[in-house]
């Protein structure tokens, strides 16, 4: 996400020049066409235009409405998260009657479980955007710490060696991480360090866990649905398309014959209108997921390091890990 006041207007262009090169060429060969050659036939009634954009600013407020609705709710089941892991970690070091090791471990792989789960969501889906080459070049403004390390590295830090090795072999190895956290419950109750009551309330944290795991998963493997992707898409494009072919009339009505040069204002005109379109429809692009490694992503790195110092701090550690700060006011 974007930590500082706003993106600066030196971003956003070097986001989208590529697209800017494209209005300023295309509206300048229409324009051409129309003033060395006199091709009359392009032009376009103003209120065939009008009609196109309108329905194609409907689709992109409602696109936009939709993707944001996708971001805000990723951010609230991030912060449930937080709010179980904290909870959590009291529950553990005040309620098992075990030493020190036991609740360390119970607390570790908690870590475990935020680790393994950050780093499967930022695995790559075909209708993602990181891969665009516009994104790819945007994303030297920020790093993506997933993408920097492995997560069998990052495990080693919070597991046991015999429950890495099990968890390396699994497919979901948050959802079995957990497992394996309700399998060590179930052990304690079993030796009495853990009481009925106590063993019921840390299995209930547990099961609010693998909610957030999957209502973050529905997000992260059911996309914006592709109709309504494309055919937002389309009419932005159609409306690019025929937008100078309605500018050159307007601005012909203000020329006192072909030859007038003020017919030329048609090019940065056609320009900044369909930059306005292009560009409300590219924010809806890079909104709709929210854990894809994007700009404007939910932190789920900074939120885990966050936790994971709230928790290690639990158990009276000294050497805690510095919170994660933005790079460029990015912050993932």
């Amino acid at each position: 996400m974007h930590a500082g006041k706003r993106f600066t207007l030196k971003q956003v262009v070097y986001w989208t020049r590529r697209d800017i090169y494209f209005f300023f060429e295309y509206s300048g060969i229409v324009t051409a066409l129309h003033y060395f050659l006199g091709v009359r036939w392009l032009i376009i009634p103003w209120v065939a235009i009008g009609l196109v954009g309108t329905a194609a600013a409907f689709l992109i407020g409602f696109k936009n409405t939709q993707t944001y609705a996708r971001l805000w709710e990723a951010r609230q089941i991030w912060g449930g998260i937080v709010n179980g892991s904290r909870t959590w970690g009291i529950l553990v070091r005040d309620t098992v009657n075990a030493d020190k090791n036991v609740i360390r471990e119970l607390i570790y792989r908690h870590l475990a479980w935020l680790t393994a789960l950050r780093f499967q969501l930022r695995e790559y889906r075909v209708w993602e955007t990181t891969k665009i080459k516009s994104n790819v070049e945007f994303s030297r403004y920020f790093s993506v710490p997933e993408y920097e390390t492995k997560m069998e590295d990052e495990l080693k830090k919070y597991l046991s060696p015999t429950d890495l090795e099990y968890i390396l072999t699994k497919k979901n190895k948050a959802a079995q991480i957990i497992a394996l956290q309700s399998a060590h419950l179930k052990k304690l109750k079993a030796e009495g360090k853990l009481s009925e009551f106590d063993f019921i309330e840390l299995e209930k944290m547990l099961a609010s866990f693998y909610d957030g795991q999957g209502r973050s998963e529905r997000i992260k493997n059911f996309p914006y649905p592709r109709q309504f992707a494309t055919i937002n898409q389309m009419f932005v494009r159609l409306f690019i398309a025929i937008l100078p072919l309605g500018i050159i009339q307007e601005f012909g009505k203000l020329t006192e014959g072909p030859e007038d040069l003020f017919i030329w204002a048609t090019v940065p005109c056609s320009v900044i209108v369909a930059f306005v379109f292009h560009l409300m429809e590219r924010i809806g692009e890079a909104t709709e997921n929210p854990f894809e490694g994007g700009a404007n992503d939910v932190p789920i790195s900074a939120i885990s390091r966050s936790i994971e110092i709230d928790l290690r701090d639990m158990l009276d550690e000294k050497d805690l890990p510095h919170p994660l700060t933005p790079v460029n006011d990015i912050l993932l």
